[in-house]
This record gives structure tokens, C-alpha cells and sequence, in this order.
């Protein structure tokens, strides 16, 4: 056996689906083996393999033994004289692996190499190629030098920013998305350190195999799409704790003395600054909208208040000086908490939700109003023509920042996409009807013949043409059927094109989509996943805030339910968010659902004694979970 191909799934099916079609392509003609470690996935992954690729030599974990662990249970076990780490969400060009190959036999010192890697908007990766984490390596990429100087030497080592991506260089570290080596190196550096869970660990192979005599390899003549954060989300808490507790490790097990003493505190405070910055900018993602609504509705209330007091009273100090510390306060509280729980703030641009949010919002408080003391009471048209005003600058704030993303002021709509399909016009067809199926709204410009030879009638024109037809018919996004189109075709013209506009890519005989414009975000699917009710952020919140209305007004509840001592026993767990009142009824087949909080209650009360085989259960949660909205939780708890 020539080569062996390791891969570790984690719940990407159909980034994995797409990746092991373009390994199935790239090993014709190569003796090879492919093997995927399925790591307890819940999305049907393991089936899909079975299914489809019954070639492919299947591990299947029941738990999640990190990505180390998983690759040394194939690498055991695999008979390649070359080895492959590969990651499912990346895509290989047909001549990806014998390029490798003949690169390796031509470089009896390499232990390893890695190649040029892109997102999936086209744009260089610069992990492709990395330096060594010496302590002064690794305190420019913590304290953010190695963003700020890319091309440096001295600052951007961690990257090698100074060495050019497109030439062959000896490097120190490879990317674990794509490691090929050779199968005696592997073993003499001692196969992955498990002490890493995730991060980390192909630095510290790529550092054995250099201790153990051979060399690292960056080979940009060949390329692969990796369209990352399918894992761990680079903006998150989880991702910053992960990935320099990696390098704690690492400097531990490579470094002595002092030095490794002095590296571990740097990359221990480094762990609190950038947990630090993440939690503030994060925290400023969220909170910058409703702020700047706060203050301009404050703002406007002031004006109101002198305005109205001249035009109406006469009378310029006719207001108390209670309405700017008690009323306007209150006001604002009440329309952004409306808007909130409306979710207004979890799509910022879909005015009906925030109009929603502010009529409900005024409701309420000409309700309070009612039930203030007279003192309390400025002025019922005060409250009203204020409500006017925070209509009016929130949607001028949302408009503007709607422009300044998007550069147009359809707000509330989705902006329809240019959209260009590549491939026969069977493939085109089937592509149609998944959009259509998705529901994905798009302006088709067109299709596009996969080659120059074929038959080009009913298309625009053929591949070679593709940059001329996105800048004619101003494209927002190519779509690439697999079947028709090479991968290094795709790669070419995304290199080519660049980007400024999406791609996705139709894997053969797939239900999926799939793409990405971020480096920094998982990769887009349009497909037939189905969406849950309760998984919605503004769902979620609602339950949670029933939950606790149904804690402060458990006193009365008591009086009319059947249930006192269980109301009585889960009434703090729920209040401080350990329960929620309603959940599932207890089945193997919840792991697949959207997770909540355990139940105190379920629709098991529904069923008023009647045993429900496990199947009908099943279906229960399901609709559950999907159908999910306030009034059935109220409809279950009364039961």
C-alpha cells in the first residue's frame, strides 16, 4: 500500500461527504486506503460513510477522544508507506496526492510536507506554513505583533509572513488539516501526543519529526480548499482556552528550566488577555446596537420634554426633574427589553420584529402609566410621541448600518444573488430544484457550460469564460457542480476570480450546498436541515423568561395545581436555571435534538396515563422540539 489517508469526523457530515468524493477522485491510479475515525457523531456521518463509501475503512467511537487520539487509532492500524492527515471539511485537487507523492520520492530528507491551503472564498490561508513557537515566536502571535507586521520576519514568524506563498520552502511547522509523511518519520518522532485534545498537536509532531533527522516541507504546487472553523469558532472563549492551553502544554514537554517557566507564565497571562479581549469584543458585538439605541431614545426624550413643555405649556421647567431619573429610564428599559424578547437584536435588520418589540413595549407602559402615582405621571402624549421618536431612530440607526454592511437600504429583505451555475445542464437542473427546496431566494444570470468542447447550447458560455460572465452579469456567487467540474478547475478560478464574490461547491449525488465566505466562521450549507423552533436564540430566551415568570408567580400557581410538592422541590433549580418546567420526555433519541435543560414536566402529562411506545416518544420530542412556542409549555404545565 502506497498511501493511507486518515480522517477524523465530528459531526460534519457533508463537509466530510464533499472530502472523501474528492479523495475517491485524487487516488485513482494510486494504491491507497482511506480510513475515517468517527468521533460519537450525532448528524448520521457514520451511515452517510457506510452508504456511500463502502471503500472506506469505518472506526466508530463512542465518545470524542480528541483528534490526536483518533488519528493514532488508524495510523495503527493503516499499511501506507505514506501517511495523510486530513481534515473532512477540505477539499483535494485530482493531483493533489500524486504531486505529494513524487515530491516525497524525490526528497528522501522530507519527513513531512504540507501544501498551499485557501478558504473557501478563495483566500490564502497562513497556516499553510509556520515557524517554530519559541518563547519570543510565541509572544508576538499572543500579544497580536504577528497580525499587526505580517511580512515581518522578526514579528510574523509564527506565519513565516516573509517567505513567499507560492515557492517551495523547509519549514518548521505543518498545518494538521493537511500532514503527508512518510510513514518511518511518523513512527520514529512517535505518532501524536494525546495529551492534546484538540490544537497542538500537529506542531508538536511536526517537531519530533525534525528532532528525529528529517525535514518539514511547505509545496505550494499543489492546493486544497479547507473551509475551517467546523470545530471550535476562532471568536470564542472555548477556541482561546483550547488552543493556548495547547502551547502550555507543548512548552512544557519541549522546554526546560527558566526559559519554559518564563514561556508558560507569558502564554498563561496571554490565556487571560485574550479571554479578556474576546469577552469585550464579543460583549460589544452584542451590546453596541442596544446602547446606541439607549442613548439616542434618551436624547430624543429630552428634546421632547423641552419641546413639548415650550409648545404645549408654555412653561419651559413645566416637567419635574423626576421624568429624566425615573420616566425616561423606565421607557427605555421597557422598549429595548421588548425588542429584545421580540428578538429584534438577534436579526438586527428585520424591522418587523423591532416594531413589534417597541408596540408591545409602549402597550406595557401606558399600562404602568395607569398605575403610577399622579406625581409619577408627566405626560400620557409625552409617552406617545417618545414612543414615535424611538420608532423613527431606530430604524434610522439600523438603516445606516444596514448601508454601511451592505451598501443599499432594503432592509427587511433578503438581498437576492446573482447567481451563475457551473456544470451540465442535468447537474444545473438538480442544483435548481435543491435551491428551490432550501428555500434560498436567488436571481439566476445563468449557466455555464464545464468546458469549451461539450455542448455549450442554453448556456451563457463555457469555464473558460467564467471572469467575463461574473463582471457582465455582475455575479454575487458561482456555484460548482463537482461532478462536471475538476477541483483544480474550482481551486483556478477561485484563486483566479478571488474574493469578492461566494462560491459553493454541489458535491456528486449530494443533498448539500456547501460553502463559506469566512475564514473565521464554519463553512454554509443549503441544504434540507431541519429547523427546530426551540434552537432559536429568541425562542430560547422566551422559555427562559416563562420559566421565570412561572418561579414568581408559583404562589398563586400552587393554589391551582395538583403538583404543589413538585412545584415546591424544582422551584430553585429552575429559577436559577439548573431545570426548565417543561423539557423531553426521556429518550435515547434526545442526543439529536437541540439540548435543553432537564424537565421538570413533559407532554407525558398529555398522554393523562396512557403508556406511549418508545417510538410515539420519539415523535413527541420531535414536535416538541420543533413546533416549540410558549403557549405549549403553558398548555403542559396546566395538563
Amino acid at each position: 500500500m502506497r498511501l493511507s489517508i486518515i480522517i477524523v469526523n465530528y459531526n460534519v457530515r457533508h463537509f466530510l461527504e464533499q472530502a472523501l468524493y474528492s479523495v475517491r477522485r485524487a487516488l485513482q491510479g494510486i494504491a491507497g486506503e482511506v480510513w475515517v475515525v468517527d468521533n460519537n457523531s450525532v448528524d448520521d456521518s457514520v451511515r452517510m460513510v457506510q452508504e456511500k463509501f463502502p471503500e472506506v475503512h469505518l472506526i466508530v467511537n463512542q465518545q470524542n477522544t480528541g483528534f490526536a487520539a483518533a488519528n493514532n487509532q488508524a495510523i495503527r492500524q493503516c499499511t501506507g508507506q505514506y501517511v495523510l492527515l486530513l481534515n473532512p471539511d477540505t477539499l483535494v485537487e485530482e493531483d493533489t496526492f500524486s504531486k505529494c507523492l513524487d515530491f516525497m520520492e524525490a526528497h528522501p530528507e522530507a519527513g513531512a510536507l504540507g501544501v498551499r491551503m485557501i478558504d473557501g472564498s478563495g483566500a490564502y490561508l497562513p497556516e499553510s506554513k509556520r515557524g517554530f513557537p519559541s518563547p519570543w515566536v510565541a509572544f508576538c502571535k499572543s500579544v497580536g505583533l504577528s497580525a499587526l507586521f505580517p511580512r515581518s520576519k522578526r514579528f510574523n514568524e509564527y506565519y513565516l509572513g516573509h517567505l513567499s506563498e507560492h515557492e517551495t520552502h523547509e519549514v518548521a511547522v505543518l498545518c494538521g488539516a493537511f500532514m503527508f509523511m512518510r510513514r518511518e518519520a511518523l513512527f520514529t518522532a512517535g505518532l501524536l501526543d494525546e495529551t492534546y485534545f484538540m490544537y497542538g498537536e500537529d506542531i508538536d509532531l511536526s517537531y519530533c519529526i525534525t528532532k528525529a533527522g528529517y525535514k518539514n516541507y511547505y509545496f505550494p504546487d499543489t492546493q486544497i480548499i479547507h473551509y475551517k472553523g467546523e470545530s471550535t469558532k476562532k471568536g470564542s472563549l472555548n477556541y482561546v482556552r483550547t488552543f493556548y492551553q495547547a502551547m502550555v502544554i507543548f512548552t512544557r514537554k519541549h522546554f526546560q528550566g527558566g526559559e519554559a517557566g518564563w514561556l508558560v507564565a507569558m502564554l498563561q497571562a496571554a490565556i487571560w488577555l485574550r479571554a479578556g479581549i474576546t469577552v469585550i469584543r464579543n460583549a460589544g458585538n452584542r451590546l453596541w446596537m442596544p446602547v446606541l439605541d439607549a442613548i439616542l431614545i434618551y436624547a430624543g426624550l429630552v428634546f421632547l420634554k423641552n419641546f413639548w413643555a415650550d409648545y404645549y405649556y408654555h412653561d419651559p421647567d413645566w416637567f419635574e426633574p423626576r421624568v429624566l431619573w425615573f420616566n425616561f429610564p423606565l421607557y427605555v428599559l421597557v422598549w429595548l427589553g421588548t425588542v429584545w424578547l421580540s428578538g429584534g437584536y438577534d436579526e438586527r435588520f428585520d424591522l418587523r420584529r423591532l416594531l413589534r418589540g417597541l408596540a408591545l413595549g409602549t402597550l406595557i407602559l401606558l399600562a404602568i402609566y395607569g398605575l403610577l402615582d399622579l406625581d409619577y405621571r408627566p405626560s400620557r402624549a409625552l409617552l406617545l410621541i417618545g414612543a414615535a421618536w424611538a420608532g423613527l431612530i431606530t430604524l434610522m440607526v439600523r438603516a445606516i448600518t444596514h448601508f454601511a454592511v451592505f451598501r443599499h437600504f432594503s432592509m427587511g429583505k433578503y438581498r437576492v444573488k446573482n447567481l451563475l451555475l457551473v456544470g451540465t445542464s442535468a447537474e444545473n437542473d438538480r442544483v435548481l430544484g435543491l435551491l428551490k427546496q432550501a428555500g434560498v431566494p436567488f436571481n439566476l444570470a445563468g449557466t455555464v457550460a464545464p468546458s469549451a468542447t461539450g455542448d455549450t447550447s442554453g448556456h451563457l458560455g463555457h469555464l473558460g469564460q467564467l471572469d467575463e460572465m461574473v463582471r457582465v452579469y455582475r455575479i454575487n456567487e458561482v456555484i460548482f457542480c463537482s461532478r462536471d467540474v475538476r477541483s483544480q478547475d474550482i481551486l483556478r478560478w477561485m484563486n483566479r476570480i478571488g474574493p469578492q464574490i461566494a462560491y459553493k461547491i454541489v458535491p456528486e449525488e449530494s443533498l448539500s450546498i456547501i460553502g463559506s465566505s469566512n475564514r473565521n466562521e464554519p463553512g454554509e450549507l443549503y441544504t434540507f436541515t431541519l429547523r427546530y423552533s426551540i434552537a432559536e436564540p429568541r425562542q430560547r430566551r422566551n422559555k427562559r423568561v416563562l420559566d421565570l415568570l412561572l418561579c414568581l408567580t408559583a404562589p398563586f400557581l400552587l393554589l391551582l395545581s395538583k403538583h404543589r410538592s413538585t412545584w415546591l422541590r424544582h422551584w430553585w433549580p429552575v429559577f436559577v436555571g439548573r431545570e426548565t418546567w417543561v423539557g423531553y420526555i426521556r429518550h435515547t433519541q434526545n442526543d439529536t435534538l437541540p439540548k435543553i435543560k432537564p424537565g421538570v414536566f413533559s407532554q407525558r402529562q398529555t398522554l393523562h396515563g396512557f403508556e406511549a411506545s418508545p417510538e410515539a416518544i420519539a415523535r413527541l420530542n420531535f414536535l416538541y422540539a420543533k413546533d416549540w412556542n410558549v403557549w405549549l409549555d403553558v398548555e403542559i404545565v396546566f395538563a
